[in-house]
């Protein structure tokens, strides 16, 4: 099964109710013997030059090559372009096509993603991605309830306080019972949880705002919004140091890593740094690396909420391998927003504030043909 073909996918899908639109990129991997898989590079804005790093940079490296070996070729090809860094757009490009491989090795051996990774498998010993099929997800202790995973509402940020009680009252009304918000300032906050109420869920994630003493400071004032989380307070977001002293000394609970790139970068997090720890499969690798960090969370005891800010199949990719190796405590986040479209149009929407794990081999569900085309950027 060799890798025949890699082609890109850039998606420009506008807002329903405001200006602007999410542009996202996808991959498609295409073998010998006419298998796809599916996968997805962290974009935005910078969905050019990514979409340049596939083509130009990983595709050169994997077509021709054998499909089914899928860590030892990313495990090569990771070595082979460290000279453009361990981490940003090159690492990106990388997350799709390990995505997709992994697609495929999930439907040429007819089952779906947490199958394939199974209970069983060391999430670091290397081996290629049909090393095998067992399941974790029927375990009392796993994540998966009714073939489905616990899911939260990410929300974008308002700024506005009458505009954060409304968005967290429409996601309560859809269903959820675990809400993110992306505010800055206490009174949003506040608003949120006053909206919410204290039988909610509620995550504040900041994006790298403050200074260490800012973040301490503001975490006192919202000592009493019952957050779960407070989400990388700090800038740099690799400032392991303060990150860990900060959690110390902060009444919150904090969570972070959708900036790391590396198992060593996550080991840090994890060696004192964070409570919650949030590897994002389109950024820092795929499922490749993804299941490395929930082999290290397990023995660290610290929680995988994977960052899924996205609609596509990093998103699937997070679902399978948490629903394969995640933990009874394990959320996945969905973006709640207004979009015209998703990717998998209406076959991937959450109930009830849980998200079903497709049961389709590999990844479970391919892209709907129609939003591809309405929606293609290039």
């Amino acid at each position: 099964m060799i890798i025949a073909r890699i082609e890109t996918f850039p998606l420009r899908i506008p807002f329903r109710s405001a200006p602007g639109a999410v542009g996202s990129l996808l991959v498609r991997v295409t073998t010998d013997e006419g298998r796809q898989g599916w996968g997805e590079a962290f974009g935005f804005e910078a969905v050019p030059v990514t979409r340049q790093a596939v083509e130009e940079l990983v595709a050169p490296l994997c077509v021709g090559r054998d499909a089914a070996a899928v860590t030892s070729l990313m495990r090569e090809v990771q070595r082979k372009l460290h000279v453009f860094g361990r981490g940003g757009i090159v690492m990106h490009a990388l997350s799709a096509v390990d995505t997709a491989l992994w697609d495929i090795a999930g439907k040429a051996a007819g089952v779906p993603l947490h199958r394939l990774l199974g209970a069983g498998t060391d999430a670091g010993d290397g081996h290629d991605a049909d090393a095998g099929t067992s399941a974790g997800s029927g375990d009392t202790d796993g994540p998966v309830r009714d073939g489905s995973l616990a899911c939260y509402a990410s929300l974008d940020p308002y700024g506005d306080p009458a505009l954060v009680r409304a968005a967290v009252r429409r996601a309560l009304d859809a269903g959820f019972r675990a809400v993110k918000l992306h505010e800055r300032e206490p009174p949003a906050v506040h608003a949120a949880r006053d909206e919410a109420g204290l039988e909610v869920e509620l995550m504040l994630d900041v994006n790298c705002a403050w200074t260490y003493r800012q973040a301490l400071s503001v975490a006192a004032e919202l000592s009493d919004a019952s957050l779960k989380w407070l989400e990388e307070p700090v800038w740099p977001p690799e400032d392991y140091d303060h990150l860990t002293r900060l959690r110390e000394d902060s009444p919150i609970p904090l969570a972070a890593g959708e900036n790391a790139s590396t198992l060593l970068e996550f080991g840090r997090l994890m060696s004192g740094a964070v409570d919650f720890v949030q590897p994002s499969p389109a950024k820092m690798g795929g499922v490749t690396e993804l299941r490395k960090v929930f082999g290290l969370a397990a023995g660290r005891g610290v929680t995988v909420m994977p960052h899924t800010f996205y609609h596509g199949p990093g998103l699937l990719a997070a679902i399978g391998v948490t629903a394969g190796l995640g933990t009874a405590d394990s959320m996945i986040e969905w973006r709640f927003t207004d979009l015209a479209a998703h990717v998998y149009g209406d076959a991937l929407v959450p109930a009830g504030g849980r998200i079903r794990v497709p049961p389709g081999p590999g990844l479970g569900i391919d892209p709907d043909p129609g939003v591809l085309r309405a929606y293609r950027a290039g």
